[in-house]
Protein backbone atom coordinates (compact mmCIF):
# COMPACT_ATOMS: atom_id res chain seq x y z
CA UNK A 1 0.00 0.00 0.00
CA UNK A 2 1.06 3.51 -0.68
CA UNK A 3 0.27 6.67 1.19
CA UNK A 4 0.33 7.68 4.83
CA UNK A 5 -0.81 4.28 6.17
CA UNK A 6 1.76 2.03 4.51
CA UNK A 7 3.43 -0.66 6.58
CA UNK A 8 6.83 -0.03 8.04
CA UNK A 9 9.25 -2.93 8.68
CA UNK A 10 8.60 -2.80 12.43
CA UNK A 11 4.82 -2.96 11.95
CA UNK A 12 4.77 -5.59 9.23
CA UNK A 13 6.06 -8.46 11.31
CA UNK A 14 7.46 -9.66 14.60
CA UNK A 15 6.44 -8.91 18.13
CA UNK A 16 5.36 -5.38 18.82
CA UNK A 17 5.95 -5.61 22.56
CA UNK A 18 9.15 -7.42 23.34
CA UNK A 19 8.69 -8.30 27.00
CA UNK A 20 10.73 -11.32 28.10
CA UNK A 21 8.73 -14.07 29.78
CA UNK A 22 10.73 -13.90 33.02
CA UNK A 23 12.50 -11.29 35.07
CA UNK A 24 16.26 -10.94 34.86
CA UNK A 25 18.33 -11.26 38.03
CA UNK A 26 18.90 -7.50 37.94
CA UNK A 27 15.17 -6.77 37.74
CA UNK A 28 14.59 -9.14 40.65
CA UNK A 29 17.26 -7.38 42.70
CA UNK A 30 15.68 -3.99 41.99
CA UNK A 31 12.26 -5.36 42.93
CA UNK A 32 13.59 -6.64 46.27
CA UNK A 33 15.27 -3.27 46.84
CA UNK A 34 11.99 -1.44 46.15
CA UNK A 35 10.11 -3.69 48.57
CA UNK A 36 12.73 -3.16 51.28
CA UNK A 37 12.67 0.59 50.66
CA UNK A 38 8.90 0.73 51.17
CA UNK A 39 9.26 -1.31 54.38
CA UNK A 40 11.91 1.12 55.59
CA UNK A 41 9.74 4.17 54.84
CA UNK A 42 6.76 2.64 56.66
CA UNK A 43 8.89 1.88 59.72
CA UNK A 44 10.40 5.39 59.74
CA UNK A 45 6.97 7.02 59.49
CA UNK A 46 5.61 4.71 62.18
CA UNK A 47 8.52 5.48 64.55
CA UNK A 48 8.22 9.23 63.93
CA UNK A 49 4.48 9.17 64.62
CA UNK A 50 4.99 6.99 67.72
CA UNK A 51 7.43 9.54 69.16
CA UNK A 52 4.77 12.20 68.81
CA UNK A 53 2.11 9.90 70.23
CA UNK A 54 0.07 9.81 67.03
CA UNK A 55 -1.45 6.71 65.46
CA UNK A 56 -2.53 6.75 61.83
CA UNK A 57 -5.04 4.24 60.55
CA UNK A 58 -3.31 3.90 57.19
CA UNK A 59 0.09 3.07 58.68
CA UNK A 60 -1.40 0.67 61.22
CA UNK A 61 -3.41 -1.08 58.51
CA UNK A 62 -0.33 -1.39 56.29
CA UNK A 63 1.67 -2.94 59.13
CA UNK A 64 -1.11 -5.44 59.92
CA UNK A 65 -2.03 -6.51 56.39
CA UNK A 66 1.09 -6.21 54.29
CA UNK A 67 3.96 -8.68 54.70
CA UNK A 68 7.50 -7.37 54.75
CA UNK A 69 9.95 -8.29 52.01
CA UNK A 70 11.54 -11.00 54.18
CA UNK A 71 8.15 -12.59 54.91
CA UNK A 72 7.10 -12.77 51.26
CA UNK A 73 7.53 -15.89 49.18
CA UNK A 74 9.50 -15.51 45.94
CA UNK A 75 6.33 -16.43 44.09
CA UNK A 76 4.62 -13.36 45.56
CA UNK A 77 7.58 -11.04 45.04
CA UNK A 78 7.95 -11.65 41.32
CA UNK A 79 4.51 -12.75 40.10
CA UNK A 80 0.95 -11.52 40.46
CA UNK A 81 -2.40 -13.24 40.36
CA UNK A 82 -4.20 -13.02 37.03
CA UNK A 83 -7.38 -15.00 36.50
CA UNK A 84 -6.94 -14.98 32.72
CA UNK A 85 -3.58 -16.79 32.81
CA UNK A 86 -3.23 -20.55 32.51
CA UNK A 87 -1.80 -21.11 35.99
CA UNK A 88 -3.35 -17.91 37.40
CA UNK A 89 0.04 -16.18 37.68
CA UNK A 90 2.02 -13.87 35.46
CA UNK A 91 5.32 -12.05 35.86
CA UNK A 92 5.05 -8.80 37.75
CA UNK A 93 6.93 -7.01 34.95
CA UNK A 94 3.96 -7.59 32.63
CA UNK A 95 1.77 -5.39 34.82
CA UNK A 96 1.70 -1.74 33.71
CA UNK A 97 3.48 0.52 36.19
CA UNK A 98 4.67 -2.47 38.24
CA UNK A 99 7.40 -0.38 39.85
CA UNK A 100 4.92 2.12 41.30
CA UNK A 101 2.16 0.04 42.87
CA UNK A 102 2.19 -2.46 45.67
CA UNK A 103 1.38 -6.05 44.72
CA UNK A 104 2.13 -7.70 48.04
CA UNK A 105 -1.20 -9.42 48.61
CA UNK A 106 -2.39 -12.20 46.34
CA UNK A 107 -5.28 -14.64 46.80
CA UNK A 108 -4.26 -17.53 49.06
CA UNK A 109 -3.57 -20.79 47.32
CA UNK A 110 -2.53 -19.37 43.96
Amino acid sequence: MFGPFRLTPSLSGGLLWKIPWRLSKHQKARQRHRLRHVDKVVSIVNNALAKQGIKTAAVERWKEEMPTEEEMLPKDKYTIFDRKEKKYRKGIHKLPKWTRISQRLNPPGY
